[in-house]
């Protein structure tokens, strides 16, 4: 079986070229449950979150490029106030 796992690393110039055509999103601090019916690709412009799911967890904040595949279960807690640029696949 598969092992669902949320990428994050540092992204390229052209990706943060790219990322800004698309649209934004911001949460207040808080702890909700999330489940991805597709592909998400977000660069993370300012907060902080950790993102646990089954088998791991992943922490992100300012200047991170985050993928989470479809079909992931997890919940977040965002610790402080996100925004992200974010993009469906």
């Amino acid at each position: 079986m598969y092992k669902m796992e949320v990428t994050v690393r540092k992204p390229t110039q052209e990706e943060i070229e790219e990322a800004a055509k698309w649209s934004f999103w911001e949460k207040a601090p808080s702890v909700f449950p999330w489940i991805y019916s597709v592909n998400e690709t977000c660069y993370i412009l300012d907060g902080h979150a950790i993102v646990t799911y089954e088998g791991g967890q992943a922490e992100f904040g300012k200047g991170d490029w985050v993928i989470f595949p479809k079909g992931l279960s997890c919940k977040w807690k965002v610790t402080e106030k996100i925004r992200k640029q974010y993009s469906f696949w």
